[in-house]
């Protein structure tokens, strides 16, 4: 209670430090007070309170000793006395901190009044004038407000309000430590301020990362007697979730089941969102489903933030599950649910999701957004269809829909790489008329596009107006200019730009020296690009990376090679795209010997090989005929938790059929299915391909005397899986039974081919003449070689020496007849 609040009260006496005279009876009966707006706005009393002040002819000595006095007798008029108090500040006539009572009887009349926005303003210009004071504290005018003489005659309500506004200017400010020393000050005092002001301190602190303080000013406030809320509740939730402390946050559930607190929407939509930014989208969700199943009330952010965490986990198929979980329940989605599911979609490049959803979304009558937008055209750059960015911003534009600075340059970027930097130069023109601000981004992508496009009097042309704009260049900028110098064979003016920058006040990065390395590198100038690496003194891994790719555009493969093994016996290793071009570079190279070494390095200094750069290796392998090598990878790929996808798995049974290790080969194509794996048609071919030849050289059968594959069912197996064969499927087929001595079969199977509306090609034809040739079937494969010439085939030496032999063997048949 307030009445405990035993502040010593202060007596203006002489000995003591604020001394005032009263004003005169008769001075203030000269003031007429009519005015009695008790509202916040400014009105027209400032005229009055200046003529009262010449009126009366108060001299500025006077007024500053008693204006206390003059602004205490407005108590009823809030409106006239913040006029009147306002004029006296502007006029010098209020100092500081000796006219402190002044203030002190302005704040008791907003207090009275409940005038909190001009209660605020008050102590906003107290806490400013403090800092030009250091002496003044706070204190000392709250020791004044407890002067019997406030308003309605003692009541002491306003001083909780006083102090709630003063804690809540500070906690806007920034200024916690303050804040808390004057909550606790008062505390002592027997002051418990409003809960909801507590809240307001917490919450602050715990959204600016001062959540260990937060904690602690949380269980101070409850050993003083404070009583939390529902609200102070989820936001010590709020606060163990940013610490990554789930077990303490659920526990604060216990916490208000013993103070017989009801959990509010608000506590388990904390925690649910707590948990989703720790990664654990799985728990948020199946606390939102418990919620639903109890009939605990929970809103539409709860389903949005567990969305929102699937997405950042990249667990799309989750996200779009929770989220036609919403459209069952009759939620009514919003752009908020839509937005995070289709960025996932456009992150993962599923493009074709990404749009179903936008079509959806606006189906039901949702309005996209830039934000949105934005994503789609991303994501059709990173696909490299820049030719549909292009396209699509065009469409959205003439639909008549806004697009922000941020899709202006994605599409200033595709145009870039289409070579048309001109045309991006040109919609500058329209982002102005729509008073749009270019900034240093839109700058940076078109001094880009003219590099690229080898303009370089254009690109500095560019620059140069970015800085009489006032912008200026920063890093990236610089480095833009870095690279397309250096790959534009300027060499040295790309290595006297970094003193320029120096002399701007910018410091040139790794990122400055990798462009120069790469740069000079693309360009040819290998050993300018090693002169330039050994000048730098400190090399980061950026730096190493870059000389390792600047090696590999050079096709010097040995010496990048070297390079990373020094880099990796010091203990360090380059970046992981630097690795994977270099291991490209060696399955080109077929030096598999060295490539096995790059990736034991990796694996040895904890770098672990992207699922591509396994299936690279295990490529590479199988090409060289490194059978074993490539089936101990394969198995190591699968043990570090990686699952090979059809492509690997197809190398691998291909490389086994081609060896004639056909029971290995479906013995690995029985796993793939095992796995979840669909086979497609390929796979199938290679398979057929292997079991035909196996056929024809009587290895088809295993040890055990059974059949390890048979084509007909394998044939079988792909037309029930809906796997519709292709040219070079029929083609190893009609090879396979020409072979066999099949010649009717393979006939059928080259008219089913046909009927299907497969055209054969040049192989397909070679097989079937060969077989018409062997067979004595001229006019058949004479018929088959004009049509094959017809369609712009060019036929074989093999073919027409083949042709050739069957004229004359179908000759010399004829005259033994």
């Amino acid at each position: 209670m307030w009445l405990s609040f035993k502040f010593p009260i202060i007596k203006f006496t002489h000995s003591s430090k604020f001394k005032f005279k009263f004003a005169s009876t008769a001075a203030l009966a000269h003031f007429n007070v009519s005015h009695t707006n008790f509202s916040e706005s400014e009105d027209s009393s400032s005229s009055s309170s200046s003529s009262y002040c010449s009126s009366n002819n108060i001299t500025k000595d006077n007024i500053k000793e008693e204006s206390f006095h003059i602004v205490k007798s407005l108590q009823n008029d809030p409106s006239l006395a913040f006029s009147l108090f306002t004029q006296l500040k502007q006029q010098q006539f209020v100092g500081f901190p000796e006219n402190i009572s002044t203030y002190a009887a302005i704040i008791r009349i907003f207090c009275y009044w409940g005038l909190n926005r001009r209660l605020d303003s008050v102590f906003h210009d107290l806490i400013a004038l403090s800092k030009q004071h250091p002496s003044f504290e706070i204190h000392d005018l709250f020791e004044l407000l407890v002067d019997d003489g406030g308003v309605n005659g003692g009541n002491h309500n306003y001083m909780l309000r006083a102090i709630d506004v003063y804690l809540k200017a500070c906690v806007v400010l920034k200024m916690f430590d303050k804040a808390i020393d004057f909550l606790f000050r008062t505390r002592r005092h027997g002051v418990v301020p409003n809960i909801l002001t507590c809240n307001f301190l917490i919450n602050r602190m715990v959204e600016s990362g001062k959540v260990d303080m937060a904690l602690a000013i949380y269980r101070q406030l409850k050993r003083l007697g404070l009583c939390p809320n529902h609200y102070t509740y989820g936001i010590v939730i709020k606060a163990f979730c940013k610490k990554c402390e789930l077990k303490e946050a659920a526990y604060v559930f216990k916490e208000m089941e013993k103070a017989g607190v009801r959990p509010h929407s608000y506590c388990y939509t904390a925690y649910i969102e707590g948990l989703c930014k720790n990664m654990r989208s799985d728990l948020g969700y199946e606390v939102l489903q418990a919620c639903r199943r109890e009939n605990v009330p929970v809103d539409l952010y709860a389903y949005i933030v567990v969305i929102r965490g699937f997405c950042s986990e990249m667990k799309l198929d989750e996200a779009e599950r929770v989220y036609l979980d919403m459209e069952k329940k009759g939620l009514v989605c919003q752009v908020d649910v839509y937005s995070p599911l289709i960025y996932g979609y456009c992150k993962s490049h599923n493009l074709l999701k990404a749009l179903a959803l936008h079509e959806a979304m606006l189906s039901r009558g949702i309005k996209t957004n830039c934000v949105i937008v934005s994503y789609l055209l991303q994501c059709l750059v990173e696909m490299g269809l820049t030719m549909e960015v292009v396209e699509l911003f065009k469409e959205l534009k003439e639909s008549g829909m806004f697009l922000d600075g941020v899709a202006y340059n994605i599409v200033f970027s595709a145009l870039c790489k289409l070579e048309k930097v001109d045309d991006a130069v040109d919609m500058v023109e329209d982002m102005k008329a729509k008073r749009m601000v270019l900034d240093i981004k839109h700058y940076t992508t078109l001094i880009n596009g003219y590099f690229l496009r080898g303009k370089l009097v254009d690109a500095f042309a560019m620059f140069k107006e970015m800085k009489e704009k006032g912008l200026k260049p920063d890093i990236v900028t610089y480095n833009v200019i870095a690279a397309g110098l250096s790959r534009n064979g300027q060499a040295h003016d790309a290595i006297d730009l970094l003193d320029y920058m120096e002399t701007q006040g910018v410091k040139p990065n790794s990122i400055t020296h990798k462009m120069i390395i790469e740069g000079l590198c693309s360009a040819g100038k290998v050993v300018e690009a090693e002169a330039y690496f050994n000048s730098l003194e400190d090399r980061s891994i950026e730096v190493y990376s870059a000389m390792v790719n600047g090696y590999c555009e050079a096709n010097l493969v040995g010496k990048s090679y070297e390079l990373f093994l020094n880099l990796s016996n010091q203990g360090d290793i380059s970046k992981e795209g630097s690795c994977f071009k270099l291991l490209d570079k060696l399955c080109m190279a077929g030096d598999i010997h060295k490539a096995i070494m790059l990736l034991d390095t990796m694996l040895a200094l904890n770098v672990e090989p992207s699922k591509i750069m396994y299936s690279k290796v295990i490529a590479a392998m199988c090409h060289d005929g490194k059978l074993e090598y490539a089936r101990s990878l394969f198995d190591f790929f699968i043990k570090k938790g990686f699952m090979p996808d059809v492509i690997t798995y197809t190398i691998m049974i291909n490389t086994y059929c081609r060896m004639n290790y056909l029971k290995e080969a479906h013995e690995l194509f029985e796993d793939m299915k095992r796995k979840g794996i669909k086979p497609d048609v390929i796979t199938y071919t290679v398979l057929l391909d292997g079991n035909l030849k196996a056929n024809l050289r009587r290895h088809f059968l295993s040890p055990s005397g059974k059949r390890t594959g048979d084509v007909s069912s394998l044939w079988m197996e792909m037309q029930k899986m809906e796997i519709t064969p292709d040219v070079v499927s029929y083609t190893v087929l009609i090879d396979g039974q020409i072979r066999a001595a099949n010649f009717q079969d393979a006939i059928s199977l080259f008219d089913e081919m046909v009927d299907r509306g497969l055209q054969p090609d040049t192989v397909t034809y070679s097989a079937m003449i060969s077989g018409f040739c062997i067979r004595g079937h001229m006019e058949k494969a004479h018929t088959l070689l004009k049509e094959m010439s017809s369609k712009g085939m060019t036929p074989g030496s093999d073919l027409i020496l083949a042709f050739k032999r069957g004229i004359v063997k179908a000759r010399k048949v004829q005259f033994r007849k």
